[in-house]
């Protein structure tokens, strides 16, 4: 789960007017690489036809009306499952399965699944992300018995909040470093007692190019909760199992009204132990993760260098 969801599809159905002009991503202006669309030109297509884009609106906004009659149905259910939090994530999961599917189909990208043999183990799982349809993704493609991590803000998000809540997911204060730590060590525990997983973004922000960013390194005076996946994994022993998305970023792009029926690469790598590490440099082991990634994504997703 992430709490940008809600907020994603609405920037999508509701676009400024800044954004409809044509624009470089930051990373691409900052190195002087400008990123090139798929016909050759800018960030930015080339105008499509009225009937392209609304289609396109058209299945983001049946997306935004199926999650939101899922989210009701399940909010209600979990509501009567209020004593019993670990019943309440099992059914946040069930609806995130559910609702995921449902929104792939009405998007309707054929979707490839490799290294399905990893989709139950439990892990940490982390992802690339470049699109809302990871998010999506998620939804669907984590085992059941996994958590995630947002910020404390969550509750506001207008019922996806508070589906998010309900199903006992876990929030964290950004804002305060030291409850921050705090709560990534209570995190740990809780994973462990309860024999959960947990779904994270390690890179802490969207790519607006489709380019991998660098993962959040750890220091000692502030904890953000994508910086801390590493941190969980160490404390819990878990493996780690990257989950490698291609072509959600050309599926539907950031800020844009037009989604397209690219076809979508969903790779599950294999599990990174950590039950034998010894110590050493946390973000000496973050970044042999990200080379692991760069390997395994296609040129037009790799870091410019």
């Amino acid at each position: 789960m992430d709490y940008s969801l809600l907020s994603s599809l609405v920037r999508a159905v509701l676009p400024s007017q800044e954004r409809k002009k044509k624009e470089l991503p930051p990373e691409a202006e900052a190195s002087g690489h400008p990123e090139v669309g798929e016909g050759g030109g800018g960030w930015d297509d080339d105008d499509p036809g009225w009937a392209t884009v609304g289609l396109s609106v058209v299945r983001i906004v049946a997306c935004f009306v199926t999650m939101m009659a899922t989210t009701i149905v399940w909010a209600l259910i979990m509501f009567l499952l209020f004593p019993w939090p670990y019943e309440r994530i099992r059914q946040g999961n069930l609806w995130g399965h559910l609702t995921g599917r449902l929104m792939m189909w009405i998007l309707g990208n054929p979707i490839i699944v490799e290294g399905s043999e990893f989709s139950n183990t439990r892990a940490i799982y982390i992802c690339n992300h470049a699109s809302p349809i990871d998010i999506f993704l998620v939804m669907w493609l984590t085992p059941t018995g996994t958590v995630g991590i947002a910020k404390k803000e969550i509750i506001w998000y207008p019922l996806f909040g508070q589906l998010y809540v309900l199903a006992n997911h876990l929030r964290i204060d950004r804002s305060n470093p030291a409850a921050a730590i705090q709560s990534l060590n209570e995190i740990a525990s809780d994973i462990m007692k309860n024999n959960l997983s947990l779904i994270i973004f390690p890179e802490g922000t969207r790519s607006r190019s489709g380019r991998l960013l660098p993962f959040k390194k750890v220091n000692n005076t502030s904890m953000e909760p994508t910086k801390g996946f590493m941190h969980i994994a160490l404390q819990t022993r878990l493996p780690i199992v990257p989950m490698v998305f291609t072509g959600t970023h050309l599926a539907w792009k950031n800020n844009s009204l037009k989604v397209r029926p690219t076809p979508i690469t969903v790779k599950y790598l294999q599990p990174i132990k950590t039950d034998d590490w010894e110590g050493g440099g946390m973000n000496e082991y973050i970044e042999l993760i990200h080379k692991l990634y760069v390997q395994h994504l296609p040129d037009s997703q790799k870091p410019l260098t």
